[in-house]
């Protein structure tokens, strides 16, 4: 059977839930940076360091997590994270109403979101693994694939135009409820979850066993130097975007939100299509040519220019990448929990959360730095030309063993 192969019902509540957080998201996009810009008045390097130490804090205080979730049922951790998400978001609009909004305070609410992301994504990843038959996780994950830039689509226009009719906190809102509508969910799984069995002594380094075992598999090593850099120089530029379209260029946060949502027709596109050329190439040549040619676009970001043709411009280029970002994604996300035992899934996930968190940030800042020293133009440049060398570290061969066969799992389905 083809792509609408039925995965049960409490797949269904997991999609779900996964659907309405990430279409909350997409509506928030860039919320903080636009907030930063238009209410707080923030310039390049603010905005950059509001991201870049969000993302390293937050990565720092979640280290302890990935440890911590492996041994405990994944369905109220995952509740948990959605409801500390939801917490901290909703004090944002409050001290915008009192007039007490400030950079401080969206630093420490992104600190706390970077923190429960991280912990989400590790129950959840553990989760799905446990909740799938293995020849249907590239199913599942394209699935999401495809929600996810469903919700890219529609989001970010739909946000700016809230923001222009609303004020600018008004996204932030809609975030928050979304986490709250996506905890609900979660809980409506239902099913039994036996916790799982503790098999070694919990230690305060838990999490080195996940880079151990990134770093001991050599495919697992070579897509994960591949996606942290290429993902922490994307989103490097992204508060720089930011900047130059709304701040320098003139563009109308509407049509900001526009020049990113449009384009993301291109993740439905290639979302839908990671199944079928997987089956016909085979999952490690499209994995190879897709992680190639998404690296070729981000270099034309730095030629935007006022009006019309600009907004064309940046159209083109996010369309070409993402569509090679939507066929890239679940291929990556299947093939890393297929090279992952069920027992270490949870810090394997951290592990590479943090990393790409703590990577980010320090290039999110570093190029803060280097957008006031050269210009925003130029960091971006320089990003693009970086991002092209990142395919030499995708692995070229698939001939590393899959683990070992499992013990029974851990929940009971």
């Amino acid at each position: 059977m083809r792509g609408r192969r039925p995965l049960g019902r409490r797949f269904g509540w997991l999609w779900a839930a996964y659907a309405v957080s990430t279409a909350g998201t997409w509506l928030a996009f860039d919320a903080f940076p636009l907030i930063a810009v238009l209410v707080l008045h923030a310039g390049a390097t603010e905005v950059a360091a509001l991201a870049a130490a969000g993302l390293a804090v937050g990565a720092a205080v979640a280290m302890p997590l990935g440890p911590w979730v492996e041994f405990r049922r994944k369905r109220p951790v995952m509740v948990g994270m959605d409801l500390v998400r939801f917490a901290a978001l909703m004090t944002v609009p409050a001290a915008y109403a009192l007039g007490r909004l400030s950079l401080v305070q969206l630093l420490v609410v992104s600190v706390v979101v970077a923190a429960a992301d991280i912990g989400f994504t590790a129950a959840s990843g553990s989760f799905l693994k446990s909740l799938v038959p293995p020849e249907d996780l590239l199913v599942a994950n394209a699935r999401f694939e495809t929600t996810t830039w469903t919700a890219t689509v529609l989001g970010p226009p739909l946000g700016g135009a809230s923001i222009g009719l609303f004020g600018p906190v008004m996204t932030v809102v809609a975030n928050a409820v979304s986490f709250l509508l996506s905890a609900l969910g979660i809980r409506a799984i239902g099913g039994e979850e036996r916790p799982p069995v503790r098999k070694e002594p919990a230690s305060a380094g838990g999490l080195l066993d996940g880079w151990r075992h990134i770093l001991a598999h050599q495919g697992l090593r070579l897509l994960f130097c591949n996606t942290v850099a290429f993902n922490a120089l994307l989103i490097a530029v992204s508060p720089l975007l930011a900047v130059l379209m709304v701040g320098d260029l003139g563009f109308a946060p509407w049509q900001y939100g526009l020049a990113f949502a449009l384009p993301s027709l291109g993740g439905l596109v290639g979302s839908r299509l990671a199944r079928p050329l997987a089956s016909r190439f085979g999952r490690h040549r499209v994995l190879l040519t897709s992680g190639m040619l998404r690296a070729c676009w981000p270099i034309g970001l730095a030629f935007v220019r006022p009006g019309a043709p600009g907004l064309v411009l940046v159209m083109a280029v996010e369309f070409g990448l993402i569509t090679c970002c939507g066929v890239f994604g679940p291929l990556y996300a299947t093939y890393r929990l297929e090279h992952t035992r069920a027992d270490r899934v949870a810090r394997t996930l951290s592990a590479w959360s943090v990393t790409g968190k703590w990577s980010t940030a320090a290039l999110t800042a570093l190029w803060g730095v280097l957008a006031d020293l050269a210009g925003t133009r130029t960091a971006i440049a320089l990003a693009g030309l970086l991002i092209l060398a990142t395919p030499l570290a995708l692995p070229r061969r698939d001939g590393a063993p899959r683990p070992a066969p499992e013990p029974a799992p851990a929940s009971t389905l």
